[in-house]
């Protein structure tokens, strides 16, 4: 019969029309429509109501000039993730991140993309995402399937000469006069021996052991990274500030900002280069010295946080500067208990090295001072010991008075900043600006550990070394951006950032009540499970592109995207891609 019909439809119309039914199941007539005396008619050829459903779909592709295969027939000769290639590009598409790195699309635009997308995805060397592309359908749709290793490098020369014009667009859509911008520097310890600007300094990471290189970010109010610079590894973190300020205000063209750096970034030397500079305030934080000063000079009134947590003073040590003092007692209990196991500890060592001298292991005065320093130096408790050697041996003891007069200031910090009251007149305000900073806090665990891996870094030369740092801020640009648009469906409390502009800026914010819900059920308002952005990712590229052939025929394979599931359309939505 179906060699028939297909035959007819050669000189007639054939289809299959369902008829509503009065609440039943509706009829399948299989109708032919044909002309005659000038007139299109319609004869019914056979009732399929009775049918199976897999039978009349079949017919109904026959008819439609389809060829039926038999499922056995079919191949499926490769299988690719797609999904998260697609949400990923999706998003930066829409950001209009292409327009951004250069208005119009040419190849080194696209592979700078596809190195963007990858670290996102896959961090890995550039050999090794090119040999994951091959998994993915990330290159099909930026159009460089046929890239290597080669013209990625030199894609990353081509970004490199093209950062400061990035980054000017960037803190277009950014920063704006006035703006607050936050910077914060962090260091990365290098493997090899080779680069110019790896060397050793002070280690962020606890490799004093290993060359590092030195960045510093800068982000607008909220966190999102907009510009990097790459320092020498023994690089202090003041003297990168001045450089950066320069850079916000000449290249950016800001005839305002406000500067937010940690405490110790802005000393005199920076402050008096500012006030001259003109146009710039700050806010930042004093060190612990500078603390212990106030103190001793009677400006922290220590009574006075009986009653409150935050107190306005001033000092002649910081002429024209507000100065806000805080004390957190969840801090305070915290950094006395650290202390106190810091201290335990070193009583261990010092009593093996006790024993050992009593033994008569160790008889010479100054190798026992020696060893003895270096381990109250371990744990940087060496104000806190006396230490003796003498004729009966060694002993050590605590500094009793020197241990309570550092508690006495424990959960104490003070924020420092150039705002006038009439700029900013609640005091709280600027603590809230200060802390501010755990946003960029939060850039640098994204680069350095949890999403995009910027070490080990692999490369050699020093253009090649800052074109990978700036291509991981580029990406923690995405990232961000993910992070906002899919937090619905991620481990984050969307109310707590209104929550911190309106709460206590000394206290602990508490979760939302949409946050201590999620906490609980670990579930979305719309019951689907929650995820980490790298586990979404994963979820996300669960929804494959099937490369198909039929077995034993010379016809060309074909492709076929998989139906995205109930949670994969709604992170499409989330994110504001299309499917």
């Amino acid at each position: 019969m179906l060699t028939i019909y297909v035959f007819l439809a050669i000189h007639a119309v054939i289809y299959i029309t369902a008829v509503p039914n009065r609440g039943s199941t509706p009829t399948l007539l299989l109708r032919e429509s044909y002309r005659e005396d000038g007139k299109v008619k319609n004869r019914t050829l056979a009732n399929l109501t009775h049918w199976p459903t897999p039978v009349v779909e079949a017919m109904q592709v026959a008819l439609k000039g389809g060829r039926l295969v038999a499922t056995d027939d079919l191949e499926i000769i490769a299988s690719r993730s797609h999904g998260d290639a697609a949400l990923v590009l999706g998003v930066m598409n829409d950001l209009g991140l292409p327009k951004l790195l250069a208005p119009r699309a040419n190849r080194q635009r696209s592979l700078v993309l596809g190195m963007i997308a990858g670290r996102v995805l896959l961090p890995s060397t550039k050999l090794a995402l090119t040999r994951w592309w091959t998994t993915s359908t990330l290159p099909e749709l930026l159009g460089i399937e046929d890239s290597n290793e080669d013209d990625l490098y030199e894609a990353m020369d081509w970004i490199l000469s093209h950062q400061a014009v990035i980054e000017k667009r960037l803190a277009a859509r950014h920063l704006e006069g006035g703006s607050m911008v936050l910077y914060d520097i962090s260091s990365s310890y290098f493997t090899g021996r080779h680069c110019p600007i790896a060397t050793h300094g002070y280690s962020r990471d606890h490799r004093g052991d290993r060359p590092q290189i030195v960045f510093g970010v800068l982000t607008d109010a909220e966190g999102c990274p907009v510009a990097v610079e790459v320092f020498e590894g023994n690089t202090s973190d003041s003297t990168t500030v001045l450089g950066q300020i320069e850079k916000v205000k000449a290249r950016f063209g800001l005839a305002h900002l406000v500067f937010v750096g940690d405490r110790g970034m802005i000393k005199k030397t920076q402050v008096d280069v500012l006030r001259a500079m003109g146009g710039v305030d700050w806010v930042s934080a004093i060190t612990s010295k500078q603390l212990q000063s106030l103190r001793d000079q009677g400006a922290i009134q220590l009574g006075l946080f009986d009653e409150r947590n935050l107190v306005e003073v001033t000092s002649p040590d910081f002429p024209g500067e507000r100065l806000v003092v805080c004390r957190n007692p969840a801090l305070a209990v915290e950094r006395a208990r650290k202390r106190e196991a810091l201290l335990q500890a070193t009583e261990a060592d010092l009593r093996a090295l006790q024993a050992n001298v009593h033994a008569g292991r160790i008889k010479d005065p100054a190798k026992i001072h020696q060893r003895a320093g270096r381990l109250v130096a371990k744990k940087k408790m060496g104000k806190h010991f006396t230490l003796n050697v003498g004729p009966d041996g060694f002993t050590f003891c605590r500094n009793e008075d020197r241990i309570r007069e550092e508690a006495e200031l424990d959960g104490f910090y003070a924020i420092r900043s150039s705002l006038t009251h009439a700029q900013e007149p609640d005091p709280a305000d600027l603590v809230r600006t200060y802390k501010r900073l755990s946003q960029v806090e939060r850039v640098f665990r994204s680069m350095k550990t949890v999403d995009l891996q910027v070490r080990p870094i692999h490369h050699r030369t020093e253009d090649r070394v800052r074109a990978h740092i700036f291509l991981c801020m580029l990406s923690a640009h995405v990232i961000w951006h993910l992070n906002r648009r899919l937090e619905a469906y991620l481990f984050a409390d969307p109310e707590l950032r209104a929550l911190h502009a309106t709460e206590d800026p000394i206290s602990a914010v508490q979760r939302s009540q949409e946050g201590q819900r999620k906490v609980a059920d670990l579930t979305s308002q719309d019951d689907h499970p929650l995820h980490s952005l790298k586990t979404l990712l994963k979820e996300m590229a669960t929804l494959t592109r099937v490369s198909l052939r039929i077995r034993g025929q010379q016809h060309p394979p074909w492709t076929q995207d998989a139906t995205a599931s109930a949670y994969q359309r709604a992170v499409f939505a989330a994110a504001g891609v299309a499917v």
